[in-house]
């Protein structure tokens, strides 16, 4: 077949003994964004990088060259080469990390591998993603038996670390008195109790925990939710589709989650989609089969299951034809960070960019900083608006969560019907994209409108001043056309108390 050149053009490879242009917009000619799109949603789909969507083009046209030679012979080395580099960023083991295509993937992996009881508890959160807490709610609807009972803790932010661990710890509590008739005693292996023996188990408690919620975007203390499991003999499964690439310093080895989730392709620069599942070795026993199950599973129907600290990765080495290009070429786009500076200097400039353009995107929309001293603050920040003057403290990570200058609502539905709200986010994305070229997640919790803005290296003070621009035209037009009110000529009114932002 007649093969490209597959030359790199300037911007789709990069030099690494030469210096990187300074991050901001000069930034944008190594991503593959419209010029004139102000992207401030990177935290959903990520930005790939040129060279890193360069190194995957080239090695598809390699394995449609001679297909069976790059999958019988060169798979699996480059496989293990982009797990170890992987497991080196996040302080596991190589054969304790594989790759699946997303979160909700991986996430599905774990709870359909639970061996569930009647009487199992699956707890979750009502700031979880939907696909999330979906999984949860089908796992405990299924006309088949056993099935777990589901349960749901409630967050309402702004809360502080500490509200958040007093509620997590009460409500795990909680829970155990509401079922004190069940016998809890299938605890993870590094809490007090537990034991190998399968006659002596009993009832189990799987939660489900956010390292870095979606909506709003805040960073949970996950850290310390992980080691409360722990403390009261329940599974932890920590989401953190948005850690890798954002959160820094992750050692899962000295965490000790016994699952642990992360999306690739949101701030790491991989390629979609890609996902990390990790499984301590402790906990290999209880993914029996890959979601679908593929090659390796091995059933107990045919002989003893033999298995050994290679088995787990052996199980999600193939489960079907499928584009694995987004994973075998993760160490392009750990070496493309690295040029850049690597994980300290990236998440430093956005990490400040999030603070500084959250404080200028609130004083554009009349709102104000929920976290005011930016102690919590990795790379994300969140606003209140000026209809709310409250002192408040908000977690926030590498992204910042900004209040619209829209009502609030003090109960539910008192404004804000469903059908209200769903005309008003298709207003939003539709005004944003079509009308404006700039985008920011939004979302309703908690009676008002937010808007999450994701930061990268090639954003810019600029960006939030154009998107609060955009948002005060466009939020002004859904008050008057979707909630027929008469707005003031000086809409929005700036917040007196942001003088000192």
């Amino acid at each position: 077949m007649p093969i490209p050149d597959l030359v790199p053009s300037q911007w789709e490879t990069f030099d690494s003994t030469q210096t990187p242009p300074p991050f901001g917009h000069a930034l944008k000619r190594y991503m593959p964004l419209d010029e004139d799109y102000v992207n401030l949603n990177p935290g959903s789909w990520g930005t790939l990088p040129l060279p890193v969507l360069f190194a995957a083009t080239r090695l598809a046209y390699e394995i449609e060259r001679i297909p069976d030679k790059l999958h019988w012979v060169k798979f699996q080395p480059l496989l293990n080469k982009a797990r170890s580099s992987i497991a080196r960023l996040v302080g596991a083991a190589t054969d304790e990390v594989v790759f699946v295509p997303n979160a909700t993937h991986a996430l599905n992996t774990v709870l359909r591998n639970f061996e569930w009881r009647e009487g199992d508890l699956l707890i979750g959160a009502t700031t979880m993603y939907d696909t999330v807490a979906n999984t949860i709610l089908y796992l405990a609807d299924r006309a088949e038996q056993q099935r777990p009972g589901a349960h749901f803790i409630e967050y309402n932010f702004p809360l502080s670390h500490a509200e958040i661990i007093a509620i997590f710890r009460s409500k795990l509590r909680q829970f155990k008195r509401q079922h004190s008739d069940r016998h809890f005693t299938d605890v993870p292996p590094l809490s007090r109790g537990y034991v190998e023996d399968p006659a002596k188990k009993q009832n189990k408690i799987v939660v489900v925990i956010d390292s870095i919620s979606a909506t709003p975007g805040v960073l949970m203390p996950w850290r310390d939710m992980v080691r409360i499991c722990r403390e009261e003999g329940v599974w932890s499964v920590v989401d953190a589709a948005h850690s890798i690439g954002q959160e820094p310093d992750i050692n899962l080895g000295d965490i000790g989650p016994d699952f642990w989730i992360t999306d690739c392709h949101k701030w790491l620069y991989a390629k979609r989609g890609c996902a990390v599942l990790y499984v301590p070795y402790r906990n290999h026993h209880v993914i029996k089969s890959s979601l679908p199950t593929g090659h390796e599973y091995v059933s107990p129907q045919r002989g003893e299951v033999k298995r050994d600290r290679t088995t787990f990765a052996k199980l999600h080495t193939w489960t079907g034809t499928a584009d694995h290009t987004s994973f075998v070429t993760i160490p392009d786009a750990l070496a493309f960070r690295e040029w850049l500076g690597g994980e300290k200097v990236i998440n430093d400039y956005c990490h400040k960019l999030a603070l500084e353009g959250g404080r200028r995107l609130a004083i554009i929309l009349g709102t104000r900083l929920m976290d005011e001293t930016g102690e919590l603050t990795l790379n994300m920040v969140i606003a209140v608006p000026h209809l709310c003057r409250t002192s408040q403290l908000m977690i926030i990570v590498l992204q910042t969560n900004v209040e619209l200058p829209l009502p609030i609502e003090h109960a539910p539905g008192e404004i804000y019907s469903a059908e209200r709200v769903d005309a008003i986010n298709v207003y939003l994305r539709e005004a944003l994209l079509h009308k404006w070229k700039a985008y920011a997640a939004h979302y309703f919790h908690a009676g008002a409108w937010w808007c999450r803005c994701s930061v990268q290296v090639f954003n810019e003070m600029s960006d939030f001043e154009y998107l609060g621009e955009a948002i005060n035209v466009v939020c002004r037009e859904i008050r008057e056309k979707i909630l027929l009110e008469r707005v003031s000529p000086n809409f929005p009114e700036p917040y007196p108390a942001l003088a000192y932002l």
